[in-house]
């Protein structure tokens, strides 16, 4: 399918063939009908990705600090790597867009296969023939609103939003401050509501239609005040709305000055929130800050889990602010019509970006799509990939599922330098990701269902770098059709998952199964474990771990998708002790600071007590500072002593001797080194480079680690593993 999209390195806006995504839980797959280009959210992303690399810095100071602080913590490489990966990574536009449902995803409520939906959201409703929408993102059209007008819903809901913040009833005076796609809708919003409604632009032409859109008064800036005096029989402005989207802050100093007393101010556009406090604070003005299209908006249970807000308590959501936009369409109270500028086919998207950052005029910019049935063939095949011929079991033959941040940055780099397979094949849920992982890391073909790697009689060996919850099924999945797995960290999210691991594993010639705990290859790790192998007493060891906060609505917090930080990235530091120690910790006592609503159980100390009466210490933490190095470990048995800084340089004591090993201008935790193994076991003998034992005893602990927190006391790991059979 077609679909527009920004490069964030070069500014480039371009339509790219990728695969249509799969409808998952709780979505619709969408035949889009007509998409609209939103003026100002997108062409600010286009004027960003069209900056010099110098450019984008000065305009987010915020982030080149966090650069540095990367660099001076993991190396120039390392952070040079990272920089550019984040640009090159492909945007998807837009995000309001109407169509058809064609197909429903499990657990879809409400709508139907061939309901006309208007939809939203970015990363949802994109320029693109075909989308996959959350149920709480859409809204059925009307019989008497076509799919044009519908494709204006979620910019609609936008100005219906600031609207609502305004916060007037009927008879009251609103003054919109910017006459744009956004302002005009709010203009023919408030007039239906039965506000009187003064419209202030610097474009004369927008300026005359905001009278077709029931604008009681319409002006340029400098006529703003006599109007506004005259609008409100010289009591001032009941509410102003600031659409306008400028870097001054001259709208806000404008709509200061024509309020009346304790009037509200609502920025809706994009401006310079300077407030001229003498103006504000006479009048006790109250400046609201309008959030998109409402409530639910950025609030992940709410768009992707369709947890509604109660309408006895939030009456106007995201949704409800959709479906009366669409209401005011049917009942003729809002006719946007002229406001339509452009119609552009989605075989030509690059040109309505190039509107945004051209000369010539435009407002409403609609892009269209034919109707062209679903492909047959859902694959999108890379013809610039090297022509390898594989015939099934003649040669390692690669799939991955998931190209995702961790996958483009590191493992698929990881795989392209290394070699020694045929890349067949790469998966994504929207496809996007795949599509350009295959152009950029040489895979045959993209795609968005699993079955295409799964059903390839070719493919013998899978990477898994999907979302946690994923994990277990696709090694399942995987071993159903004799496919070896390597698999990223964790091995199961549950005790469910990892009873079906171990019965997996039970069965007889399984193929090879690796999860990416990388650390235990990495050259620093194996010095240090040489270092200490001839000890003839126990070790204590210490990981510190300053792994920084998360959003709290972040993917890995939920634990049934990320399983927590414990389960989802503390098991790489467990394995670490495991590989130290050589052999699965018998017991855990977890201890945390409190969360304060702030936190989600990441703020924790893991005491492990080993069979060799061995001791190791976890100390991992949320609560510190970027800026700081990340892990930290230091290793004590019989005489020595050893310290691992970030994965960049290791000092082993002996004797009074002194010993340092350094990185100097990257980490290295292992990547390559781990997935060499693995392919050097296909290709030898078949043992698993990290023994099944561990690979469970690990998981295990970490579920009695976040068992211990709970509980309040320590915990016995039990793996009940027959090893004989591992």
């Amino acid at each position: 399918m077609k679909q527009l999209l920004q490069n964030m390195k070069t500014g480039e806006a371009y339509v790219a063939d990728v695969p249509v995504p799969r409808p998952g839980q709780g979505t619709a797959l969408v035949k889009t009908a007509a998409s609209l280009v939103s003026a100002g959210t997108e062409r600010m992303v286009v004027e960003f990705a069209r900056q010099s690399l110098v450019g984008k810095a000065k305009s987010r100071p915020d982030l080149v600090r966090q650069v540095l602080n990367k660099a001076r913590n993991e190396g120039l490489l390392t952070t040079v790597d990272a920089a550019m990966n984040k640009l090159d990574q492909p945007m998807a536009l837009g995000y309001s867009s109407a169509g058809t449902i064609l197909q429903t995803g499990p657990g879809l409520h409400g709508f139907r296969i061939g309901d006309r939906v208007a939809c939203a959201g970015g990363g949802h409703a994109v320029h693109a023939e075909f989308a996959a929408i959350p149920q709480i993102l859409m809204v059925p059209i009307p019989n008497g609103v076509d799919f044009e007008q519908a494709a204006f819903t979620t910019v609609g809901a936008v100005a219906m939003q600031g609207f609502r913040l305004a916060d007037v009833q009927v008879g009251a005076t609103v003054a919109v401050i910017g006459l744009g796609l956004l302002g005009l809708l709010a203009t023919g919003i408030a007039a239906a509501a039965g506000c009187q409604v003064l419209g202030i632009d610097l474009d004369p032409e927008r300026v005359a239609l905001a009278a077709h859109m029931g604008a009681q008064a319409a002006v340029g800036r400098d006529q703003a005040a006599e109007a506004a005096g005259t609008i409100s029989h010289g009591r001032g402005i009941d509410a102003v709305l600031i659409c306008a989207d400028t870097p001054s802050n001259d709208p806000v100093q404008l709509a200061g000055e024509i309020a009346r007393d304790r009037a509200r101010i609502v920025a809706v556009g994009a401006v310079d929130l300077e407030i001229p406090r003498t103006q504000y604070y006479e009048k006790e003005l109250d400046l609201v800050v309008s959030r998109s299209y409402g409530p639910g908006r950025y609030d992940p249970d709410y768009e992707e889990k369709a947890q509604d807000y109660p309408i006895g308590y939030v009456r106007w959501t995201e949704a409800r602010n959709m479906e009366a936009f669409m209401d005011l369409l049917d009942r003729k109270q809002l006719d946007i019509r002229p406001l339509i500028t452009h119609r552009i086919p989605i075989e030509q998207g690059k040109r309505a970006y190039d509107l945004l950052t051209g000369k010539d005029p435009y407002l409403g910019v609609l892009l269209t799509y034919e109707d062209h049935p679903l492909p047959q063939e859902n694959r999108i095949f890379n013809y610039q990939a090297p022509s390898v011929r594989v015939r099934p079991g003649e040669i390692l033959a690669l799939g991955v599922f998931g190209a995702g941040n961790y996958a483009r940055s590191t493992f698929l780099p990881v795989i392209k330098k290394t070699g020694e397979v045929a890349p067949v094949g790469i998966v994504s849920a929207s496809g996007v990701s795949a599509q350009h992982a295959a152009q950029r890391f040489g895979f045959g073909f993209a795609a968005s269902d699993p079955d295409a790697l799964l059903q390839d009689p070719a493919i013998n060996l899978v990477a898994i770098l999907t979302r946690h919850h994923l994990h277990t099924p696709q090694i399942l999945d995987a071993f159903k059709t004799g496919k070896h797995v390597y698999c990223e960290k964790p091995l199961a999210i549950n005790q469910q998952q990892l009873d079906q691991v171990k019965t997996a594993l039970q069965t007889e010639n399984q193929p090879l199964l690796m999860v990416g705990f990388n650390r235990r290859f990495a050259p620093l790790a194996r010095s240090l474990k040489a270092f200490i192998e001839t000890r003839q007493e126990p070790l204590f060891a210490h990981y510190r771990v300053n792994a920084n906060l998360l959003p709290s609505d972040h993917w890995l917090m939920d634990p049934e998708i990320g399983g927590g930080r414990i389960i989802g990235e503390a098991c790489h530091f467990i394995d670490f002790l495991t590989f130290l120690v050589g052999q699965t910790p018998i017991e855990v006592t977890t201890q945390g600071l409190p969360d304060n609503g702030k936190y989600r159980e990441d703020n924790v100390v893991m005491n492990f007590r080993f069979p060799d009466g061995s001791l190791g210490v976890v100390s991992y933490l949320a609560n510190g500072d970027k800026a700081f190095g990340k892990e930290y470990l230091e290793v004590f048995s019989g005489g020595r002593v050893a310290v691992l800084q970030d994965w960049r340089k290791l000092e082993m004591i002996n004797n009074g001797k002194r010993e340092v090993k350094r990185h100097f201008l990257q980490q290295d935790k292992g990547h390559k080194d781990a997935w060499k193994a693995f392919l050097d076991a296909l290709q030898g003998e078949k043992q698993p480079p990290i023994p099944y034992d561990q690979l469970i005893g690990v998981t295990q602990a970490s579920f009695a680690a976040v068992e211990s927190l709970h509980e309040g006391k320590p915990v016995q790991i039990t793996p009940d593993l027959d090893s004989d059979n591992l």
